[in-house]
């Protein structure tokens, strides 16, 4: 049989995704292919398994029938114990039913957008800071505004810098503390203005706060909804891939007033009908279990992000102060590369993997995210292999 094939002449791409530079990532993955012995500190998502007891509760929930859909806001003991663990953390007092589980945080961004945000409106986002919020913002056809921050006071998000940006198109104010990449932790005093900000504009706040279990020293983040009078304005998105090493599980939560939740809980369940059941028996697990395996990822994280700084102090390469998660936002133009140019020359020539950041928004092609993903030999040879590269430009 014979078949006769037509030049197809419409575009088949919706208007509402927006056309982006090649994804460097997915360059970068491609030259590994054909290296050996790469070491990786690009991607958010560390070595360390999840805890024993957290997988042995997944194992004996699938073992015990966890293989059907659950309550579409997620398991109610789940999000009773949630609640209790906000609460533990210095965050607002919410009930069941102001919880959704979530399949991983991003789901959450996305569920968010789309159910606050109509065409034109606006969404400030800190940036550098995490890209999918800009993505979600566009998904909704609105229009994501960044809010530029820099080294110079340790990329922390003020609401002097904020405010101009507010117009009366503004809708949402994302704040993500501690931030990524920069691992900034906006003060407390911040905080507590921008949520100020957010009541005089009439804004919503999404309060990220995937990273405010992992903070470093005396820095600690403050969580927007127990402040005075920000309860029924933000949304509290966290999860558990990030304290608990569960990024594979793929389960989070976003929490809020229920006049918003009972809403966006429906856009959740068209995007996933409910989180994984096995991945939620696992939650409830974390939750339930003794917290020292949070204590010690921070100490494992601690040890090895100074273990980075001390090698890039040897080769003059400036960062940011890592207040909180687990990366390291270096400025890598004293070489006289660009960023793109380095992280692809570092990778070439010293088979290390990190991202430039411009994957982050950052408006400036200066700076590399460092992620603190690998084990503490890894990150020496990482940094001797930096020096190595960094000598020979």
């Amino acid at each position: 049989m014979e078949y006769h094939f037509k030049m197809i002449k419409k575009n088949f791409v919706a208007s509402r995704i927006k056309d982006h530079k090649s994804n460097i990532v997915t360059k970068m993955w491609n030259i590994q292919q054909n290296l050996e012995d790469v070491i990786a500190m690009g991607r958010g998502d560390t070595d360390l398994d999840t805890p024993r007891h957290i997988i042995d509760a997944g194992i004996n929930a699938l073992n015990n029938g966890a293989t059907h859909y659950t309550h579409p806001m997620g398991m109610p003991e789940l999000r009773k114990e949630i609640c209790n663990n906000i609460i533990k953390n210095g965050g607002a007092s919410y009930k069941e039913d102001e919880i959704v589980v979530t399949a991983g945080g991003q789901e959450a961004m996305f569920a968010i957008a789309l159910g606050i945000l109509n065409s034109g409106d606006e969404m400030i986002a800190v940036a550098p800071g995490y890209n999918p919020y800009f993505q979600a913002a566009e998904l909704a056809e609105a229009n994501p505004v960044m809010a530029k921050t820099y080294i110079d006071n340790n990329f922390a998000m003020t609401a002097d810098a904020v405010e101009p940006l507010i117009t009366n198109k503004t809708k949402i104010l994302v704040i993500i503390n501690p931030c990524n990449p920069t691992g900034a932790v906006t003060p407390y005093e911040e905080v507590v203005k921008l949520s100020k900000l957010a009541i005089k504009h009439d804004l919503v706040v999404i309060s990220d706060e995937i990273y405010s279990r992992l903070t470093f020293g005396n820095h600690t983040a403050q969580p927007v909804a127990a402040l005075p009078d920000m309860f029924e304005r933000t949304i509290t998105l966290n999860g558990f891939s990030k304290a608990y090493c569960m990024t594979g599980w793929r389960v989070g939560y976003f929490a809020g007033p229920k006049n918003l939740i009972t809403h966006l809980g429906e856009i959740h369940h068209g995007f996933a009908i409910c989180a994984p059941a096995v991945s939620q028996h696992a939650a409830l697990a974390a939750l339930k279990g003794s917290q020292d395996c949070v204590s010690d990822m921070r100490k494992i994280m601690q040890d090895r992000r100074d273990i980075l700084c001390d090698g890039l102090d040897k080769i003059n390469i400036p960062y940011s102060e890592p207040q909180g998660g687990y990366y390291v936002y270096a400025d890598v133009s004293k070489t006289g590369l660009n960023a793109t140019d380095f992280c692809l020359k570092l990778l070439e020539e010293g088979r290390v993997i990190i991202y430039p950041g411009g994957l982050y928004g950052d408006h400036c092609d200066d700076f590399v995210r460092f992620s603190l993903t690998q084990p503490a030999d890894k990150i020496k040879e990482a940094v001797f292999r930096i020096q190595k590269v960094v000598g020979s430009i």
